[in-house]
């Protein structure tokens, strides 16, 4: 079988095989679930530009490429990480908030605001199909529903997204997209997929039983997002707009 068609074959089998494990008969799909940075904005460049010259300015050894795995952890969470390894402590509250503030600083001063393409093509196709769209996000920025509306007109349910201050566990604990469901109209499980693109991301998702495709728009390997539980991992955004009408076909068959 060629290549192509059988990688096809395989992740159309994932659909059935996400049935079976959580005993569904179907899917109920009424929204699709998106992380933000990394899968809607090509902000991960800047967010690990950050943390790094940030923790190197308080002195706390980091590489910029594993900011790239602790994505859609909320900042205190990846403090606290990076101190117990390198200081062998928890951050103090005050040191939270000066480093967390610092990297807000630099993150505001490189962000660029570019979207990964396709991002904004993909969404209007899915809300075109009725299907409600909703934000789930590590962040804490203050001009994050702003920045939404101006780059997503219409698109997004901006007062119901998840950010940061709606959750006392971050990603990779299921309550962000747990908090999702609820706030998407209390969805069962099966009613929603996610879009993610960070392993602690799909874990929390994974964790919450959602079915989650992963773009892998970084410079991680593919298979930290199989292995972290997706059951679809595709290169790009483009790949998942061009191959939607297939899923969606599975997703409300």
């Amino acid at each position: 079988m060629h290549l192509k068609l059988k990688s096809l074959f395989t992740m159309l089998g994932a659909f059935t095989n996400y049935l079976k494990k959580h005993n569904y008969m179907r899917f109920d799909l009424k929204a699709v679930l998106f992380d933000m940075d990394g899968v809607l904005y090509d902000s991960m460049k800047w967010h690990a530009k950050s943390w790094k010259e940030t923790m190197d300015e308080f002195g706390i050894s980091s590489t910029p490429e594993e900011f790239y795995l602790y994505e859609g952890m909320v900042g205190r969470t990846t403090i606290n990480l990076l101190m117990n390894r390198e200081k062998g402590r928890e951050a103090t509250p005050d040191e939270i908030e000066k480093i967390y503030k610092r990297k807000t600083e630099l993150f505001t001063k490189y962000n660029d605001g570019s979207l990964i393409p396709y991002a904004y093509d993909f969404v209007k196709k899915v809300r075109d199909t009725g299907l409600k769209c909703m934000i789930v996000t590590g962040s804490g920025q203050p001009t994050l529903i702003n920045k939404v509306e101006h780059n997503f007109p219409g698109l997004f349910d901006v007062k119901s997204m998840v950010t940061a201050f709606d959750v006392k566990h971050g990603k990779p604990h299921p309550e962000p997209y747990l908090m999702g469901l609820k706030k998407a109209g209390n969805l069962n499980p099966n009613q929603a997929i996610v879009i993610e693109n960070a392993p602690r991301g799909v874990e929390a998702a994974v964790a919450a039983d959602l079915f989650t495709i992963a773009i892998n728009t970084g410079p991680i390997e593919d298979k930290v997002l199989w292995d972290a539980g997706a059951n679809i991992v595709l290169p790009s955004m483009k790949a998942l707009y061009d191959n939607w009408e297939k899923y969606y076909a599975e997703l409300t068959k």
